[in-house]
Order: structure tokens, then C-alpha cells, then sequence
């Protein structure tokens, strides 16, 4: 693949990545004034943000499969199609388009988040880290502008909530047609991801698939319980909507540079175990100062959880391409470590929620957030020993553009 087309192929990543945050990160931010509008309960509101990450794993396995019929370009314009309608449809009317809409544009990010690392693993072998960093940061970055963004644009239109979630449908529109006329047309009539002799099988017996699995599914139910419920739980600590939002996308923000940055450094590495350990104890310090003082330094606070969650979110991603040897194999490790993993970050949305009514305290909720960085440790840990999954397969049959 020629300078060019690498050029296009690594911006077009970009923008579709731009577009697999923001319809998750904009609803912390108004999520108190859905339940208003709604009357949604506490374990409605949790519902509303676990039932998107449920999506996100029990969608993920049939990333590989839909690649294989359709080709990873097409498959990839078709869910940011998708996206773009269900960000409409969510906010139409009710309860029942809020959750349908969310559930179908969460099915829709599933396959996008499974496809774009095997994507990576192929077209840019030489350069997986800095790839990985780029595809990070934009996660980042649109998880930032949108937990910002979202309260100002609900504002500023008189549709309120609505109109602030529904914003985000118009750069996954223009996304979709980039990706489109740039990435899906050119190559239209090449198979992509097709999986070479002998690597086909499950990982579901292989060990260190597990360990990476099971870091990536932790480290995304803290990310995911506070983007959740770190706005709700500065409102109620007296701060206004406009900031109680800014103390979430500046944690976001913090993301971006750490996302760019960490992966290529940590990919030249000998390994990964350090990384990401010093990525959880950040997210500790982070957590901890959230519950035992939120108002003492909240910026310091978000600035270390954005460090903490931005680098093992990074390094998550990066582990899928340095721990396998093929673009199959990146596939089935992709796809079931967030299949497992998403399954298992539902549960922090959701139970943080529930947590929080039983003892109507957020740090009874976030202390147990704290404990679940025990095992990320270890698992991050025995992820980030340098070996690889599955059986020694040698990538002499790759699909290529």
C-alpha cells in the first residue's frame, strides 16, 4: 500500500474512531435531566448506561464474521451508517426510542471497535503502536468534546437534552461518507481479513488470551462506571450541569496526549507489565480522591483518572496486536476479549447505580470501584509478559489490499 493511501486509509481510522465515543460520553453529562424528563429511577438511568456496554460485548463476536462475508470496509461504513441513525432515533420519543436507539447504536460501535484493530494489524504492520496511538487519541479526544460539548449544545437549542444527543448524528453522517468514497469504494473488490490456513479455532482455552481479556474487560468497567456517573456525582456534590460535565471531558481530554503517546513508547518495549501497572495506580489515585475528598481537587482528581483510564484503555488495544502474530488471530482475540470484556464493564455502570440507592453515598460505590483495580493488576500484569496467543503460526497467507 503506497505513502498515500496509507495517509488516507490511517484518517479515514480517524474520523470513524471519532465517531465510537461520543454517543456514550454525551449522556453522564444530561443524564439527570433524562431522568427528570423521563422519570427514569436510579436503576432506569443505570440501566440506560449499562444496556450501550452490554451491546458493545454481546455484539462484538460477530465482527469477524459479518468481515469475512462482506469485507471489513463495507461492513465498517455500513455501522457508521448506522450510528448515525440511531443517535436520531434515540431521541425521538419516550423511553422506548431512548433505549432502542441506544442498543442499536451500540451494536453498531461493537463491530467498528472489533474490525479497526484487525484493520490496523494488516495495513499498518510496521507501525502498529503509532497507528494504535492515533485510533486511541481520536476515542479520546471525541469522548472529551462530546462529555464538554453535550450540556452547551442542549443549551443552546430549545429541544434541552435532546437536541444536545442528537447533535452527534451529523459528524457519523460525515463520517460514513468519507469513509465511503475514500476507504469502501476504492477497495470494493478486495477481500479483507480473511482468516490464512490453520488460523482459524477459538482462544477460549488459551491462557494469556484470557489474561488480556480480562484486564481489558476491568479497566473498561472502571472507564465506563465513571463516565457514567462522574457528572451525577459532582452535581450532587453542588456543582452545576456545565461543570460537573467539564470535570468529565477534561478527564477525557487528559486521554488524548496519554492515547497518542503511550502506545507507540510502550510498543518498543520489552514488555508491557509496568505500563500497565503504572496506569492502575493512577486510576487509584484518581478514584481515590473522588471518594475520600471530590471537592478537595477535583481537577487533580480527573487529570489522574484521564492518565490512569487513557493509558490502559491504550494499552488494551495496543495488547491485541503485540500478542498475536496474525490479522486472524488479531480478529478472534479483538473480538473475544470485548465480547467477555464489555459483558463485564456493564456491570460497573449498573452497579454503582444500584450501589448508590441502596446506601445513597457515592463512596461506598467508588470504593468498591478501588478494589476491582486489585485483579487489573495482576491481570494487567501476566497480559503484559511478552508471549503470544494461540499456537506458532507462520502469517504467510495474509489478505492484503
Amino acid at each position: 500500500m503506497g505513502r498515500k493511501r496509507t495517509l488516507v486509509l490511517g484518517a479515514a481510522i480517524a474520523l470513524v474512531a471519532a465517531n465510537l465515543r461520543p454517543a456514550l460520553a454525551s449522556v453522564g453529562p444530561v443524564l439527570s435531566d433524562i431522568r427528570v424528563d423521563l422519570g427514569l429511577s436510579g436503576t432506569g438511568a443505570s440501566l440506560l448506561t449499562s444496556l450501550p456496554v452490554i451491546c458493545l460485548g454481546a455484539i462484538a463476536a460477530f465482527a469477524p464474521v459479518l468481515s469475512r462475508r462482506w469485507g471489513s470496509e463495507r461492513v465498517i461504513a455500513m455501522v457508521v451508517a448506522v450510528i448515525a441513525v440511531g443517535l436520531v432515533l434515540r431521541v425521538t420519543d419516550g423511553r422506548v426510542a431512548l433505549f432502542l436507539g441506544s442498543i442499536v447504536v451500540a451494536g453498531a460501535i461493537a463491530i467498528a471497535n472489533v474490525l479497526i484493530p484487525a484493520v490496523i494489524k494488516r495495513d499498518f504492520a510496521g507501525h502498529t503502536g503509532t497507528m494504535t496511538g492515533v485510533y486511541t487519541m481520536s476515542l479520546s479526544g471525541a469522548a472529551a468534546v462530546a462529555a464538554g460539548a453535550t450540556v452547551p449544545l442542549s443549551d443552546a437549542t430549545d429541544q434541552g437534552w435532546r437536541g444536545g444527543l442528537a447533535f452527534w448524528a451529523i459528524p457519523a453522517a460525515v463520517a460514513f461518507i468519507v469513509w465511503t468514497l475514500l476507504v469502501w469504494v476504492p477497495a470494493r473488490r478486495n477481500p479483507t481479513i480473511a482468516p490464512p490456513p490453520g488460523a482459524s479455532g477459538s482462544l477460549l482455552r488459551d491462557r494469556l488470551a484470557w489474561y488480556i481479556t480480562l484486564y481489558f474487560g476491568l479497566q473498561s468497567l472502571s472507564f465506563y462506571s465513571v463516565l457514567s456517573w462522574l457528572p451525577s456525582i459532582y452535581r450532587d456534590e453542588g456543582y452545576d450541569p456545565a461543570t460537573a460535565g467539564l470535570l468529565l471531558s477534561i478527564s477525557a481530554f487528559v486521554q488524548i496526549p496519554v492515547s497518542l503517546v503511550l502506545p507507540p513508547f510502550a510498543s518498543r518495549a520489552a514488555d508491557q507489565r509496568l505500563h500497565t501497572l503504572a496506569c492502575t495506580i493512577a486510576t487509584i489515585a484518581g478514584l481515590a480522591g473522588v471518594m475520600v475528598a471530590p471537592s478537595g481537587a477535583p481537577y487533580l482528581w480527573v487529570v489522574l483518572l484521564g492518565i490512569g483510564q487513557g493509558g490502559s484503555f491504550g494499552l488494551g488495544l495496543l495488547l491485541f496486536s503485540l500478542r498475536t502474530r496474525t490479522t486472524a488471530a488479531t480478529a478472534r482475540l479483538s473480538a473475544q476479549a470485548q465480547t467477555v470484556g464489555y459483558l463485564l464493564a456493564a456491570m460497573g455502570p449498573l452497579l454503582v447505580g444500584a450501589v448508590h440507592d441502596v446506601t445513597d453515598s457515592w463512596s461506598v460505590p467508588v470504593g468498591l470501584l478501588i478494589a476491582l483495580m486489585v485483579p487489573q493488576i495482576v491481570f494487567g500484569l501476566l497480559a503484559g509478559a511478552r508471549r503470544f496467543v494461540g499456537p506458532e503460526v507462520k502469517e504467510t497467507a495474509e489478505t492484503s489490499r
